[in-house]
């Protein structure tokens, strides 16, 4: 019954050979990874607007220079990541940027910046999405908590079917947006040129507080939220089709240049037009209302930011994952996150970031305002060091006009680190802190999984131990009792194999070792170290394009009974290292257990007996 329904909701297992054909053109591309850019607008809009009202028409009067400000912000930061992208084409963005050039240190902390970011961009965008429904239906606003979990769970879904699904369907809420919110904006200004400016004084509410410098940090760190999710193009490189730099660079401008029209265009109307938003409405709605009224195109407008926002999550979803991966794959981070499911994407990663969205959702009641304080501290973080890292990285290739290039990244780095230093300090007590202290007990996390995995490698290190004798089998045979069949599967060739391996071979001459090949090219380099220490023992290779270990197992051991004529079932040795501490347990795979469980679910289908033998490895502290 599980798999029926996880067959309806996510399709047929695609084989691993595909994964080249799951890449993105760029139109694909732009609505996968750009509807957090450009949905930036809805919540970055709103947050200047609530913190400028507060100061009344005086306040508001600093709508549009501050979006001009954050603009420019905004195209640099682009053109950043534009290099990036050519120098990295590997993806990872801010994370292996940071490593290479300034260290392992700096690196982890632009990585948990940057899952932060991914984590918290979700959250508000689909918080977000949910205040622009209820704008236009506002008896949703009781309701926002299960609208945004709703939401979660189908954008999760769409993502666990894959990159090429998720492209394809993500791309009618991103152009349903382009394609109606930009003909607005130049309906808006013909409106502005036509008929002219509206006074604020006329429309603004009294003054509750006075223009300080203080309320314009406070809202310019909140209106740099507006360029959160331009790093995910360059996380996502590999996502593109060949060539994928190029095609990755064109991108990112087209994503810049609309981000650009988006949010000057709409600051520039609601300052222009003096837009005021009323209870329980969001100002885009306001803006929406004022140009369209509130018949059919307004919803078709309000339809297409809901929409896009909350699809804007997907740029966390494929770029969660993504980093976690790559934090994996290094082993700074539970190795889980490095498998690929069934639809060839990374599940875990998946799963791992739509089950925290959901608790923040939930401890924040679906409230985006209470969440975008927490939101930008992280992502400008990220943004800082990559920058620097570029600057060392131009300085050590000193290619061809590399000095303009460090100039153009060092600007980055400069403008990037003093807006970190703006948002961290204005908006620390608001929940800025909880980032803030969120980071260091990430990284602190990572270099402890490390550390683990290291002590297990050189407890499971081959390095100083003696070659096991080799048996002639013939010799064997003649002199004992031949035994039962024996199969041992086997992850790799490391010390907690030789007590399975010698187990085996002391209670039958008939053992063979099997070895399931998750990537192609893995097996062979396998059976050259498994002949290294046991040339008289077989060792099978049984690919599995689909990526499962247990699969290829039942079917060579239903392979392996069905060629002898004896009736006798194989016996299974299980080589199993058994953590020291509890949460060890959580950093690995436990495919032991699967395979167990799969063979005894087996066994009471079938009737049949078969022998399940756990040689046991115990790795100290």
């Amino acid at each position: 019954m599980l798999n029926r329904v996880r067959h309806l909701l996510l399709g047929s297992p695609l084989p691993t050979g595909r994964l080249a054909d799951v890449r993105l053109n760029k139109v694909r591309a732009l609505a996968s990874f750009s509807p957090d850019a450009l949905s930036s607008i809805a919540y970055a809009n709103q947050e200047i607007y609530l913190g400028l009202v507060l100061a009344g028409a005086a306040g508001l009067a600093l709508t549009f220079p501050m979006g001009v400000a954050i603009t420019a912000l905004l195209l640099v930061v682009a053109l950043s990541y534009f290099q990036t992208i050519h120098a990295y084409p590997s993806g990872g963005g801010s994370y292996v940027v940071a490593r290479e050039n300034l260290g392992t240190v700096p690196g982890l902390v632009a990585g948990a910046a940057l899952l932060v970011g991914y984590l918290l961009t979700a959250a508000v965008s689909l918080t977000a999405g949910v205040e622009a429904l209820a704008s236009a239906f506002p008896f949703l606003w009781e309701h926002r908590v299960p609208a945004a979990l709703t939401l979660l769970a189908v954008v999760t879904i769409l993502n666990l079917r894959g990159v090429q699904e998720t492209g394809t369907l993500m791309s009618v809420p991103v152009y349903l947006f382009l394609f109606t919110y930009l003909p607005m904006i130049a309906y808006g200004v013909v409106r502005l040129a036509v008929d002219g400016g509206q006074p604020l004084a006329a429309s603004a509410p009294p003054a509750e507080a006075p223009v300080t410098a203080l309320l314009a940090l406070r809202t310019f760190a909140a209106g740099c939220t507006a360029l959160t999710g331009i790093e995910a193009i360059a996380n996502g490189v590999p996502a593109f089709r060949p060539p994928e730099q190029r095609n990755a660079g064109r991108t990112l401008m087209v994503m810049a240049g609309l981000m650009a029209i988006l949010f000057l265009g709409s600051s520039g109307l609601i300052q222009g037009l003096a837009i005021v938003a009323g209870p329980q409405e969001t100002i885009l709605s306001a803006l929406g209302r004022r140009l369209l009224g509130s018949g059919f195109l307004y919803l078709l407008v309000q339809a297409g930011v809901v929409l896009v926002l909350a699809v804007a999550a997907n740029t966390s979803f494929a770029g969660f994952p993504r980093l976690a991966a790559l934090l994996a794959a290094d082993r700074f981070a539970p190795r889980q996150l490095t498998a690929l499911g069934d639809r060839l994407v990374y599940a875990n990663g998946i799963l791992l970031l739509a089950g925290a969205t959901a608790a923040l959702i939930l401890f924040f009641g679906g409230d985006s305002h209470a969440l975008i304080p927490l939101f930008a501290v992280g992502v400008f973080i990220a943004f800082t060091l990559s920058q620097a890292g570029m600057v060392i990285h131009w300085w050590r290739e000193r290619g061809p006009g590399w000095q303009l290039k460090a100039l153009l990244n060092g600007l980055g780095a400069t403008v990037t680190g003093v807006t970190t230093v703006v948002i961290g300090t204005s908006r620390f007590v608001e929940g800025a802190w909880i980032t803030v202290a969120a980071i260091p007990l990430l990284v602190a996390a990572f270099l402890r999984v490390r550390a683990h995995y290291r002590q297990v490698a050189e407890q499971l290190s081959l390095r100083g131990v003696p070659h096991p004798p080799v048996v002639d089998r013939a010799v064997g045979m003649a002199a004992s009792r031949r035994g039962p069949r024996v199969v041992v599967p086997i992850s790799g060739v490391q010390r907690a194999m030789i007590d399975a391996v010698t187990f085996a071979r002391s209670i039958s001459d008939d053992v063979t070792g099997l070895y399931v090949e998750l990537e192609p090219g893995a097996g062979e380099k396998i059976r050259a170290r498994w002949e290294e220490w046991w040339p008289d023992v077989p060792l099978v290779i049984k690919p599995s394009p689909y990526r499962s270990i247990v699969g290829p197992l039942i079917e060579f051991l239903d392979e392996s009974d069905q060629a002898h004529a004896d009736g006798q079932l194989a016996t299974v040795v299980l080589p199993e290292f058994v953590p020291a501490r509890w949460w060890h347990a959580l950093l690995h795979n436990q495919t032991t257990w699967l395979i167990r469980a799969a063979l005894l679910y087996r066994r009471r289908r079938s009737g049949f007996q078969r022998v399940i033998v756990d040689v046991p490895y115990h790795l100290k502290r």
